[in-house]
């Protein structure tokens, strides 16, 4: 069985219904997510004028298990900061592409520019649209 670590990009394409949202439903269940990602997810309900109880409504029926970050995460993160500059990637899709690699998982992004560094990282890449 294939692992999926989601992006943000990702949950946010299912949550809003956009392009991508049928490839996300057919991964989510028992799919990951860093709580680094999942800050990215509340800060954009936040900047939209949602309430914390609405966003928890929202994402609390979710199968997705939530991966704090550690000391070994981080570094992972910081350690691909070299292989992902080139194509922009910020620090929460690091931490995204960081936690599919330690649990040998495909990451699932809605972010093109992830297939151009995924063989030089080392990870598989799914991306949505």
């Amino acid at each position: 069985m294939t692992r999926y670590v989601l992006d943000a990009s990702a949950l946010l394409a299912l949550l809003l219904d956009e392009v991508g949202t049928q490839k996300v439903r057919a991964v989510l269940d028992g799919a990951s997510m860093s709580a680094v990602n999942l800050a990215e997810i509340v800060s954009h309900f936040v900047k939209l004028g949602a309430e914390r109880s609405h966003i928890e409504a929202i994402l609390e029926p979710l199968p997705l298990r939530i991966h704090p970050v550690d000391v070994e995460l981080s570094y992972a993160a910081g350690m691909l900061r070299a292989a992902t500059a080139s194509a922009g990637l910020s620090l929460g899709d690091r931490y995204c592409l960081a936690l599919a690699k330690r649990d040998d998982a495909t990451a699932v992004t809605a972010d093109r520019p992830w297939a151009r560094i995924a063989e030089a990282v080392g990870i598989s890449v799914q991306v949505i649209r």
